[in-house]
């Protein structure tokens, strides 16, 4: 963990307001467009938030927290008890949406998505290529027309004449699950980061075992219980935050089995996240 002090909050709309992060120790961890930190709230709750500043500042992370109407007590906390000082440690950023070389890009997002957008579009136009942003959303709408211009369309998107338009453009997409499943659906490819797991249906839960190879314990995961829970129960915890498969930060190394993933990150061959995914084999082994 990074302990950063909260310099300033700026309110950007009625539900949205901005945090400035800076870095109590010196320089923050290095980051690239796309990446997100867990921030640990005083309340004991961790959350996790795009970072939408400039990567080339090290003094500061910034990111943007919108006022969930039915919050759990993360956003609820921020937007009526955080105060600028407080102490506040984040996790190192991780990053499951980068931003790949390209000489067109056509991004897309709805409301709070444009946060880990705003980064990418900084590096697109620094790159050279063509870039356009289709927005739909209050949230640095203003800031974002004045600093690039044309480049910026606000106002509800229509995808199918965006796909007609930028057919060689590389597409990315962050916003509300409706506008990424229907980005997903008329773009013959596209990036896309999710704040809320995709609803899919899964096989029954069935029981398990685990073995930790570090120790040679063997753990059982019985059939109604996450296998980060059972790991955690048997003394062997795994650090989390989302507990949905959507913040990466319960990766694991898998070195023998199979495991089903279950989450909306794409774990990499040899990975999985144990707090949603589980396993189709009747053992796993991991690097524990």
């Amino acid at each position: 963990m990074q302990k950063t002090i909260l310099e300033r909050i700026e309110r950007v709309t009625d539900d949205v307001v901005s945090l400035v992060l800076r870095g109590d120790e010196g320089p923050l961890a290095p980051w690239e467009p796309g990446a997100h930190i867990d921030l640990e709230l005083p309340n004991w709750l961790t959350r996790q938030y795009s970072l939408c500043g400039d990567p080339g500042d090290l003094s500061e992370y910034r990111i943007a927290v919108r006022l969930d109407p039915l919050s759990r007590g993360g956003s609820e906390y921020v937007h009526l008890f955080l105060q600028p000082g407080r102490t506040l440690p984040v996790s190192l950023p991780r990053n499951h949406f980068p931003l790949l070389p390209a000489r067109e890009y056509l991004f897309v997002a709805g409301g709070i998505g444009i946060t880990p957008i705003m980064p990418m579009l900084r590096a697109a136009v620094a790159s050279g290529a063509a870039v356009t942003l289709a927005y739909t959303g209050r949230p640095f709408a203003a800031e974002l027309a004045a600093a690039y211009g044309e480049r910026v369309r606000l106002g509800r998107p229509d995808l199918a004449a965006l796909a007609a338009e930028f057919p060689a453009a590389d597409v990315y997409c962050c916003g509300p699950a409706t506008m990424v499943d229907a980005a997903e659906a008329v773009f013959p490819a596209v990036h896309t980061e999710r704040f809320e797991p995709t609803r899919r249906t899964f096989g029954p839960d069935t029981a398990f075992e685990v073995v930790c190879a570090r120790s040679g314990e063997v753990v059982g995961v019985p059939a109604d219980e996450s296998l980060l829970d059972a790991l955690n129960h048997a003394g062997k915890p795994v650090p989390s935050a989302c507990r949905e498969g959507v913040c990466g930060s319960c990766e694991v190394t898998v070195l023998a089995g199979e495991p089903e993933h279950r989450d909306d990150i794409g774990a990499a061959a040899g990975r999985m996240y144990p707090c949603v995914s589980r396993a189709t084999s009747p053992r796993l082994v991991l690097d524990l």
